[in-house]
């Protein structure tokens, strides 16, 4: 069910990217150079809301199925945010967990789409050549214009503020314990803002290693070869000024993977443990 749970939610994603897309690239404003492009002409009313139309209806029907074969399959949804994992257990087929599988279809596509963005942001502030930063910028809009300090502390903005909100209905609903007061709220807030940026990990790691591969493998000539490299480059730059080639091998790009993952899974298991001290 969890394998099946991230499929939904890639298709989920691709929906949303393609709707996207056609906001900022209408069919007919130019020529067809996309598959997006080659789409039958419509009105342009009906192409506005029928992606959306189609993403809420993978979430309302998933949420169907959940409810239907969970219990039966004593399979409960999970969101891992880092510091603290949700769950929403189906105990029978009633309407109160038919309710909760609702809110957990919406949340878990709404962390793919936040990880997903997350990753982009990730990439907007290693500032990468062109043309890969024109589909980052596609994306976020405005947002990859903001200055880079703007940008490193959105993350942890977004996710505290969004947290607190979401705070009070997991509470009503008991997935999550009732806060003692205001002030533990705000401090589990303040963590979940912190472990967002653990998302990064996977970004991180996944340039540095192709970085290393396109370093020892000649891949052809391609510009997405040098958005890795420059993106990966700014990555490495806090080693730059310790010594990590010898000879012709370069071992930077192996202590950035292995710092990356140590940083990261050292700061889960302390926000992790913060989480549950408050």
């Amino acid at each position: 069910m969890g394998i099946v749970d991230f499929i939904l939610n890639l298709a989920g994603l691709l929906l949303w990217l393609n709707w996207r897309a056609e906001k900022t690239d209408p069919v007919g404003k130019r020529k067809p150079a996309t598959l997006l492009g080659t789409l039958k002409r419509a009105d342009k009313k009906s192409r506005h809301w029928q992606l959306p139309s189609l993403i809420a209806s993978l979430i309302f029907l998933r949420a169907i199925f959940y409810w239907l074969v969970g219990s039966s399959a004593r399979w409960s949804g999970k969101l891992d945010l880092g510091a603290v994992i949700l769950w929403f257990p189906i105990p029978n087929n009633s309407f109160a967990s038919f309710g909760k599988e609702i809110l957990f279809s919406i949340c878990s596509f709404a962390l793919t789409l936040a990880i997903f963005y997350l990753a982009l942001l990730l990439l907007s502030i290693l500032d990468g050549p062109e043309p890969f930063r024109a589909s980052i910028r596609l994306q976020l809009a405005n947002v990859d214009r903001w200055p880079r300090w703007k940008k490193i502390f959105l993350p942890f903005v977004a996710a505290a503020t969004l947290w607190w909100l979401a705070s009070w209905l997991f509470a009503w609903l008991q997935i999550v314990p009732s806060p003692a007061n205001e002030w533990h709220r705000l401090a589990e807030s303040l963590i979940v803002g912190l472990a967002s940026y653990l998302a990064w990990e996977f970004v991180a790691v996944a340039l540095l290693v192709l970085h290393l591969l396109n370093s020892y493998i000649y891949f052809g000539r391609h510009p997405f070869w040098d958005f890795v490299n420059a993106e990966a480059q700014t990555l490495l730059s806090p080693l730059k000024k310790i010594p990590l080639r010898f000879a012709k091998m370069d071992f930077a790009p192996l202590i950035g993977i292995a710092l990356v993952i140590l940083i990261a899974t050292e700061a889960g298991k302390l926000l992790a443990w913060l989480y549950g001290r408050i």
